[in-house]
């Protein structure tokens, strides 16, 4: 990184680092698209972006950098972005009827092209003999993704270890029942 972009960086002065700021703003923003985020969500990794790599310049760790402030600025938005995506991925919208699994819900048909393993058909054939708690528990935590936190508030448990404790004797029913 020049020095003379690395002074404008580290400097108190706002309309140059406001200048900085915008200078790589909209090509960022660009450039993010392509992974899918909402435009409000990649203006604040930009700018989170961007004041790590502030913060490393005004540290000292950006005087050995051989690259342009643009790839370095980038280089730390992408993995923000991985991170953003992770965190989006992470958090599926609990909708409160999806995790029963009743007679009233119809058996859903595989196609002959995607037959399954016996040790998934003894997994669905188990699952099913669960009782009701132990496949709503397994669903929201497996098949939703809900964290342990989650399923004790939607489902009604007193406190995230009781989850804990049933999650884990309803995952050994099923699997001695599986194994056997």
């Amino acid at each position: 990184m020049d020095q003379h972009t690395l002074n404008e960086l580290i400097s108190d002065d706002r309309l140059k680092l406001k200048a900085l700021y915008n200078k790589y703003r909209a090509e960022f923003l660009g450039f993010g698209k392509r992974y899918g985020l909402d435009k409000e969500v990649l203006a604040d990794v930009y700018q989170e972006a961007f004041l790590a790599l502030r913060k490393r310049g005004i540290s000292g760790k950006l005087n050995t950098i051989k690259s342009s402030m643009k790839t370095y600025l980038f280089g730390i938005g992408k993995y923000m972005i991985y991170d953003a995506l992770k965190e989006k991925n992470r958090k599926v919208p609990y909708e409160a009827n999806l995790h029963i699994a009743g007679e009233e819900m119809e058996e859903i048909t595989l196609e002959p092209a995607s037959e399954l393993t016996p040790r998934q058909e003894l997994l669905r054939k188990y699952f099913k003999e669960l009782g009701e708690k132990c496949r709503q528990v397994l669903t929201l935590f497996y098949y939703r993704g809900l964290s342990i936190k989650e399923i004790a508030l939607k489902a009604g448990y007193e406190n995230e270890n009781v989850v804990k404790a049933h999650k884990s004797r309803c995952l050994r029913m099923l699997r001695e029942k599986i194994n056997t």
